[in-house]
């Protein structure tokens, strides 16, 4: 009976873990298997699925480092953006890559790779901007205006810091949807990262909907946003390697390269070595 009682006890363990996505995630193991799995939101120029196909800046970086890795298989796990983080730290996929904004909250749960990229934020309106909406604060100062948000972005608290109250704000599965939001009229504006509303705006080729230009960049902290790669707390080995071979494809042009070849400039969306670090961002010095 014990043995019996044993071997159960076992079996539950071995259950839970698996539950638990306690698959193994080591460099090892990725190495070995010769595929990497990333989860990513469907968020473009970032990381986006189009026609079957992992693409954008976020994905080409990561392959460009794995390649140097050993690692050629790029296999991207579609996921909303709120579940990316516990995503990885339940080994889903071996780490996230969507041009994820560092923050202070995220460094509490997972751990990210050096900055790939550094990017402000946009806003889109009804055409005809009938309620000149030109900056967050304009928002807050008015509480009639409605803004939807990607779900888990990092642009809801932006919003609050600039005094947007929490009734004011709805959110969505991802950008096309915030777009739909506006045009059915549950909300007056949607708000994310520049690249992302801008490529966006420009895919969905509608007279409704209009980018705002003259957009006043919040001046609150986690702006401007610096993107990474985010691994499980666990995983630092992983990162560690990335981080290696990341300095090195930024030191010879690549990153910049691969940067350029999706909409972003190679110069003001590059992030040199060592001139900001995770760290720093992860500690709310920048």
């Amino acid at each position: 009976m014990k043995k019996k009682l044993i071997l159960i006890s076992i079996a539950s363990f071995l259950l839970l873990l698996a539950a638990c996505g306690g698959s193994d995630n080591s460099l090892e193991s990725i190495q070995d298997a010769g595929t990497v799995q990333v989860g990513f939101a469907n968020e473009s120029p970032y990381a986006y699925e189009d026609n079957g196909e992992l693409k954008g800046a976020a994905v080409d970086i990561a392959t460009a480092v794995f390649a140097e890795l050993g690692v050629d298989n790029v296999e991207g796990k579609l996921s909303d953006f709120s579940e990316l983080i516990p995503g990885v730290q339940a080994g889903q996929f071996d780490l996230v890559t969507a041009g994820m904004a560092i923050n202070p909250d995220r460094c509490e749960n997972a751990i990210f790779s050096e900055p790939e990229m550094v990017y402000g934020e946009g806003l889109v309106v009804k055409a005809g901007n009938p309620l000149s909406i030109e900056s967050y604060k304009d928002i807050s100062d008015n509480p009639d205006i409605t803004v939807v948000v990607m779900e888990g972005a990092t642009e809801i608290e932006f919003l609050k810091s600039e005094g947007v109250a929490d009734d004011q704000i709805i959110t969505a599965s991802d950008i096309p949807a915030t777009f739909s939001a506006i045009q059915a009229g549950r909300a007056d504006a949607t708000t994310g990262t520049e690249m992302t509303v801008r490529m966006a705006f420009e895919s969905a080729d509608t007279e409704d909907l209009e980018i705002v230009e003259s957009f006043e960049q919040p001046d609150v902290e986690g702006v401007p946003s610096y993107g990474a790669a985010a691994f499980s707390i666990e995983n630092e080995e992983l990162r560690d390697a990335y981080n290696e071979k990341l300095a090195e494809l930024k030191e010879d042009g690549t990153v910049a390269e691969l940067l350029e070849q999706n909409g972003f400039h190679p110069e003001t969306n590059f992030v040199p070595v060592d001139s900001v670090t995770t760290e720093q961002v992860c500690q709310g010095e920048v």
